[in-house]
């Protein structure tokens, strides 16, 4: 851990088996933040064996301030076929709100990217909802752009399953 994030109050540690409830916690604040709380189905359980039973299928970085989890980022690998690399999605990140200015944001950020880097990835990338403008500004000030030529899909519930139960 550097020292400019144990001077500023806090630290950022990967995350351990007993910050799943803390984790579950933020990610139902995001979720309310987000106008979103309906779609959280999300358990410690699930999340335990996403991140800790073998294979892990994601990973967490928290933000600990005065021994208490205050923030969090959830990330995973992608690939790029155009590259033949790696890169690393950030699925979610969020910070307490009487956390924020702090930089616990910035320093979660700036450990993935690490991360990302030390691992060879080509790329670190992450959605943002259009409306979000303090994130987007916050991510701009760090040089991260928008890719203004991609559309995001998803395929989910009753169409996935219409999907996959379809026949040639």
């Amino acid at each position: 851990m550097s020292a400019d994030v144990l001077d500023a109050g806090f630290e950022i540690v990967a995350a351990r088996r007993e910050d799943v409830g803390d984790i579950l916690r933020l990610i139902r604040a995001l979720a309310e933040y987000e106008k979103l709380s309906d779609q959280v189905v999300a358990t410690e359980e699930a999340l335990q064996a996403a991140l800790f039973d073998w294979p892990a299928r994601v990973e967490a970085l928290v933000a600990r301030s005065a021994g208490r989890v205050v923030g969090f980022a959830l990330y995973f690998l992608n690939y790029s076929t155009f590259r033949a690399r790696s890169g690393i999605y950030l699925e979610d990140l969020f910070v307490e709100p009487a956390e924020r200015g702090r930089g616990i944001g910035q320093a979660l950020l700036r450990a993935i990217a690490g991360i990302a880097v030390a691992r060879g990835c080509e790329r670190f990338e992450w959605a943002v909802l259009d409306w979000n403008q303090p994130a987007i500004a916050f991510y701009q000030r760090l040089g991260a752009r928008p890719l203004d030529d991609w559309t995001v899909y998803r395929l989910g519930g009753e169409a996935l399953q219409k999907l996959a139960s379809a026949t040639k």
